[in-house]
């Protein structure tokens, strides 16, 4: 297959590229040009299209011929709560170019990256959270993927739209300053392994036509202070961080439908912790 990844420079971008190449798939990866593009420099069967998501023209000449398209391409937290104009223009017109891009070349199924953000805070709800669950917009970032997703569905591309939880690397890291839970909310957060295998598989399984959230399945469930305290502990020292005054969109999440479809829940919360304990 063909396969147009958009933001495929970024850190979950470049391994998603990679492991298609892995799987011997060609990969067109769209990117700005002034982003660095070390990461992928040395794959093969890519081409490199360097472009603004907002152009029809830059699209155009990246989804000629592709057989389906991953689209990454977004500003996140906490940029997008910084400036909501830059937020809603890269996030929602993008991504209405490339619908536009796709109906005038390939028509090939869009498999797109958005978050539970759009759930709002859930936190006095039962859970687990069904991608049935209405939206609702809590800040700039969960506005924007709300409206893309708006535009997804009224358009005549096919696709798939994967909500995800958040994304934690087995590699270094800081925790933002407060962080985006409280410590007594659930959450239930995710591999970055994981998502590659899911959107790696949505493709290959050709599985457009679905909503699904994307979660690291039941043993990412916990209070967010147990999370905090797990990766301190698998850091090898003790540390704190601020916690916010309110609950944030974190939650646990009904993942049935995305892993029976993907089978990608591979990488359960105490093997991350062990990925974590072998860096340091």
């Amino acid at each position: 297959m063909k396969i147009l990844v958009t933001g495929g420079v970024g850190r979950l971008g470049a391994k998603v590229v990679a492991s298609l190449v892995n799987k011997g798939h060609h990969v067109n990866i769209f990117d700005l040009p002034q982003t660095n593009y070390r990461r992928v420099e040395n794959l093969p069967n890519t081409t490199v299209f360097k472009g603004d998501i907002t152009s029809l023209e830059n699209l155009k000449l990246a989804c000629e011929g592709v057989d389906a398209v991953i689209h990454l391409a977004a500003i996140l937290p906490p940029y997008s709560e910084k400036e909501l104009q830059r937020t809603i223009l890269v996030n929602v017109t993008g991504t209405t170019r490339l619908l536009e891009a796709l109906e005038l070349t390939s028509s090939a199924p869009l498999f797109f990256s958005s978050s539970v953000c759009v759930y709002g805070q859930t936190q006095l709800e039962k859970s687990p959270i069904s991608s049935s669950h209405p939206l609702m917009i809590s800040d700039n970032y969960s506005k924007s993927k709300i409206q893309a997703e708006e535009a997804i569905k009224g358009s005549r591309i096919k696709n798939s739209i994967l909500r995800l939880s958040a994304i934690y690397a087995a590699e270094p890291f800081e925790f933002p300053s407060p962080v985006q839970f409280k410590a007594d909310q659930r959450v239930e957060f995710i591999d970055q392994d994981d998502v590659i295998r899911a959107f790696v598989a949505a493709v290959e399984g050709n599985f457009h036509g679905s909503i699904m959230n994307i979660a690291g399945g039941s043993s990412w469930r916990m209070m967010g202070e147990n999370f905090i305290t797990g990766v301190f502990e698998a850091f090898g020292f003790e540390g704190s961080v601020d916690y916010p005054s309110d609950y944030g969109y974190f939650d646990w999440y009904d993942t049935d439908k995305s892993q029976q479809l993907l089978e990608y829940q591979k990488a359960s919360y105490s093997q991350f912790k062990k990925k974590l304990t072998m860096i340091f």
